[in-house]
């Protein structure tokens, strides 16, 4: 009897993409975000690309670690690209949210810890994907922050889901309401961050981890991680809302004013939406005095 020809053996290590980097070495797989000129910046391509690349893990059970992080020393991410952004609205947000919810729910759902190696600015949607992560390591050169208040953007893919359980709920609600940003070592302090090491030790220190990791049970590893998972999954009705609440500022007035004040590296003017809303809250007021919420025939002479 013929034998049956060998089934071709896919490559689990060379995958190739266009917005970032991927590879596997000794056990880690490594994602990096390969936008330097946008202080890596991702897009809809990117997200894409991170979502395949994490969930090309699964094929390969000796993998023990992933590791996500930013090309370049200037960024691990500075979240969104303001030119993807800025081309969505209501009809075609879902195209953004269910890719940025999408890459959440591969890093937390894979069995490996992922670890956020963060260096330089880790900003909104970049921090949002730090917070995914299991643990994160930042040189001392990080800031990380939440700057949707400052661009007219929500951080409600992740930021106001995990925050206020990982920092409280006060520095929470002051890190997006007031755009507060942390330094390495603050966010340490504070219990945003596992660690913070000078720049030149960065990748050292973070296969210190990832060999740490590799000596201990997989088993083990990925029971604990579903069961440590357990609180915060029960938020995913809350993701669902987010999402919806993100539909509805996509292409509005406020948020290209931000994304744009942004790109031209000018302050933002929000308080011409909030003078237009005054007006228009008076207009009804005096409506409402004037009996114009009645048929014509009904109003007071």
């Amino acid at each position: 009897m013929a034998k049956k020809p060998a089934a071709k053996k896919r490559s689990m290590t060379k995958r190739q993409y266009d917005d970032i980097l991927y590879e596997v070495k000794d056990q880690v797989a490594w994602a990096t975000i390969n936008r330097p000129r946008v202080l890596n910046a991702f897009r809809e391509q990117t997200l894409d690309e991170l979502i395949d690349a994490l969930k090309s893990t699964r094929e390969d059970p000796s993998i023990a670690c992933a590791v996500v992080t930013g090309a370049g020393d200037k960024a691990f991410s500075a979240g969104g690209d303001f030119y993807a952004m800025k081309r969505l609205n209501f009809v075609n947000g879902a195209m953004w949210n269910d890719r940025m919810q999408g890459l959440a729910m591969t890093i937390r759902g894979l069995p490996i810890p992922v670890i956020a190696m963060v260096n330089g600015w880790c900003m909104g949607g970049g921090h949002e994907l730090a917070l995914w992560c299991d643990l994160v390591i930042a040189s001392e050169n990080a800031v990380l922050g939440q700057t949707g208040a400052r661009v007219g953007a929500c951080p409600t893919v992740g930021a106001t889901q995990y925050l206020p359980r990982i920092i409280g709920e006060r520095l929470a609600r002051e890190m997006i309401f007031c755009a507060r940003r942390f330094s390495a070592k603050e966010a340490v302090e504070i219990g945003l961050i596992n660690k913070c090491v000078p720049q030149s030790e960065l990748r050292k220190e973070t296969l210190t981890w990832c060999e740490t990791i590799k000596g201990h049970s997989p088993q083990t590893l990925r029971m604990t991680k579903k069961s440590l998972n357990f609180e915060s999954d029960l938020l995913y009705a809350s993701w669902q809302h987010g999402m919806e609440l993100l539909a509805h500022v996509w292409g509005s007035e406020e948020s290209l004013e931000g994304m744009d004040a942004f790109l031209a590296g000018r302050k933002p003017d929000f308080q011409k939406f909030r003078m237009r809303n005054k007006r228009e809250l008076e207009d009804y007021l005096e409506g409402c005095a004037q009996d114009l919420n009645a048929p014509p025939s009904m109003r007071r002479k």
